[in-house]
């Protein structure tokens, strides 16, 4: 891997790590790209206060020490600002608001929960119910038609324990969007190496058949997280016995154009 855009800080309050040593560990890792793209402050409207996201108040912090490390490394390694934001469809234009005064590059979808997350359902509790699975397509597919997302990470983060014909149904219209509007989704490391129901052949397989590109991601919430040559090898043996295109890098949209994330 030259390139990686999922990647936590500390802020999110399960990761570990300072953002430098990061830096310093994907730089001796033999990476040239680094993304740090820590879960969003989500602006909640009814009191609720997430636990596993960074506060609205922590943004400006993010972007500063990214921003900093940005230049300090400039010469050694190309650092990215992003999030990792759910797509709520009640809170998300409140979010883009908050983002707006900051330079973010980038945001990936990583929905992991259905329907809200202060009353809603993990996306990777197991669940046998069609109900859960079609809502989980249509909330990342709604997420998508916003025009905001750079990817999607763990795609296949939706833990359905039922039969493959009806996964089949779901997840297949999902990939022709994902291939449609031209997002790939992420083959994550970490849930290879925690031995997570992710990644699941099965949806690559789909994503496969429906010429879905694809992207590895290490999802770092550790600096021990950030070289795993042995979850990589598997995650490019998996792409190539599939037939899967593998991206190595990705173009990310200029600040104040069409394709920009605010």
């Amino acid at each position: 891997m030259i390139a990686n855009y999922h990647s936590h800080t500390t802020r999110c309050h399960h990761a570990s790590g300072t953002q430098r040593e990061f830096v310093e560990t994907a730089i001796a890792s033999g990476f040239r790209i680094w993304g740090f793209s820590d879960h969003t402050p989500y602006p909640f409207d009814n009191g609720y206060v997430s636990r596993i996201r960074m506060l609205p108040e922590e943004l400006e912090s993010y972007a500063e020490e990214t921003l900093r490390l940005q230049r300090e490394y400039r010469d050694q390694i190309e650092i990215h600002l992003g999030l990792e934001a759910e797509y709520y469809p009640r809170h998300f234009e409140a979010l883009l608001r908050l983002c707006e005064g900051f330079p973010i590059e980038y945001l990936i979808l990583g929905q992991h929960a259905v329907g809200e997350e202060s009353d809603g359902i993990y996306s990777g509790f197991p669940t046998a119910e069609e109900r859960v699975l079609a809502a989980y397509c249509d909330q990342v597919s709604a997420g998508l038609d916003t025009g905001c997302f750079l990817y999607v990470a763990h795609p296949d983060l939706i833990n359905y324990t039922g039969d493959e014909k009806t996964y089949e149904k779901h997840i297949r219209p999902l990939c022709r969007k994902m291939k449609e509007l031209g997002i790939p989704g992420e083959i994550n490391l970490l849930g290879m190496l925690d031995h997570r129901n992710y990644p699941n052949p099965l949806f690559w397989r789909i994503a496969a058949e429906e010429n879905v590109d694809a992207v590895i991601g290490v999802d770092a919430h550790h600096v021990r997280n950030i070289s795993l040559p042995q979850c990589e090898k598997k995650a490019v043996e998996m792409a190539e016995q599939l037939h899967l295109r593998l991206l190595p890098r990705l173009d990310l949209p200029s600040s104040g154009t069409s394709n920009s994330p605010l």
